[in-house]
């Protein structure tokens, strides 16, 4: 029985297909419940949400499912770099995107570098509501954090981007692990090394995790359809996470300019940059990632985002999509479901 595994019996759900945390607003309780009520494992990303946001999302979550569910914070969500930040930097670093804002007849914003975390508070809201998973990236929390979670029964699930970081996990004894490959969407969540130096693939990293580890497994990155989760789960993965292929569903927050895209020829040329947010996410390549390479610095997280924030309500506005960033994870070649619902009756139905 393929859905039977360490990760359906610890989650208690029907089958290992976990919807990916997608966070800065694409994530929603419609395609959350879409995920659960099918047998999946739905979730919210909610680091950019306040806790009263946290709060209000989860009760529209509750009217849509009485399924278990994920919430996923990003442990990290302030760069260290930002404190004592140099105004004179800023407004150097601003001057790397001014050509994008004068195209758009926009002014560069002001910025404060002073940006407080959000994380612990946001996890005294998430205990308040006790959703059955705990998902975090971008770290370990306290094991006074992990703790409280075991005294609350909800099973705690980090991110890995590399076997060191997965055995950082095993030993904080969190109940499962993601491991992450380089294909994914999004932001690569590495917390050992620099992101840039944490880029193994989906497959390889299964393996390593599974020979070094006895945690459960959940696979994500490059995963869109039944042949990838086979492979994941003859691997050693005991379940898939999968992100782009729901992101481009009805059900979703994204912009129906980036479903577009995700579902154009342009899907297949993802790139890593750091250009809208500090930290590295896979993309689909743009004016931007093109013009402000890897190499060149550019303001801490999140502090970036905050420049961009701005250039990229514009570029909605004014229909520029060569200068808008899309999230996209590298295999979004074959995506054509727009119902999260029937994917993931597909993914079931391909995989029994």
């Amino acid at each position: 029985m393929w859905n039977r595994t360490k990760i359906t019996e610890l989650l208690k759900i029907e089958y290992p297909i976990l919807l990916g945390p997608m966070g800065g607003g694409f994530s929603t309780p419609e395609l959350l419940a879409a995920v659960s009520n099918a047998g999946g494992l739905g979730s919210i990303g909610a680091y950019t949400l306040s806790p009263e946001e946290i709060i209000e999302t989860d009760k529209i979550v509750r009217t849509k499912t009485d399924k278990p569910y994920n919430i996923n914070l990003w442990v990290n969500d302030v760069d260290e770099r930002l404190v004592n930040y140099p105004t004179e930097k800023i407004e150097e670093i601003k001057l790397l995107f001014k050509p994008f804002f004068d195209e758009l007849s926009i002014p560069l914003p002001d910025l404060d570098a002073n940006i407080p975390s959000k994380f612990l508070k946001q996890v005294e809201t998430l205990f308040e509501l006790k959703p059955a998973v705990f998902s975090f990236i971008f770290g370990i929390p306290s094991k006074e954090v992990l703790n409280e979670a075991l005294k609350l029964g909800i099973k705690t699930v980090g991110a890995a981007t590399t076997l060191d970081e997965a055995l950082a996990l095993e030993e904080a004894e969190v109940d499962a692990i993601v491991a992450t490959g380089f294909e994914a969407g999004g932001h690569r969540p590495s917390f050992l090394k620099p992101a840039d130096e944490s880029l193994t693939g989906t497959f390889v990293l299964i393996q390593q995790v599974k020979a070094k580890t006895k945690t459960p497994i959940i696979a994500a990155g490059g995963i869109a359809d039944a042949k990838g989760i086979k492979a994941a789960l003859a691997l050693g993965a005991d379940a898939v996470q999968i992100g782009t292929a729901f992101l481009v569903t009805d059900e979703s927050n994204a912009t129906p300019m980036h479903k577009a895209k995700l579902f154009s020829e342009e899907s297949k040329n993802t790139v890593l940059s750091k250009s809208l947010t500090g930290r590295m996410g896979r993309m689909i390549g743009n004016r931007i990632s093109s013009a402000i390479r890897y190499d060149i610095e550019v303001l801490p997280f999140p502090l970036q985002t905050r420049l961009m924030g701005p250039l990229r309500a514009a570029a909605i506005e004014q229909g520029k999509t060569d200068i808008y960033n899309f999230w996209s994870g590298q295999n979004a070649v074959n995506l054509k479901y727009t119902s999260a619902k029937e994917l993931i009756e597909v993914l079931i139905r391909e995989m029994s």
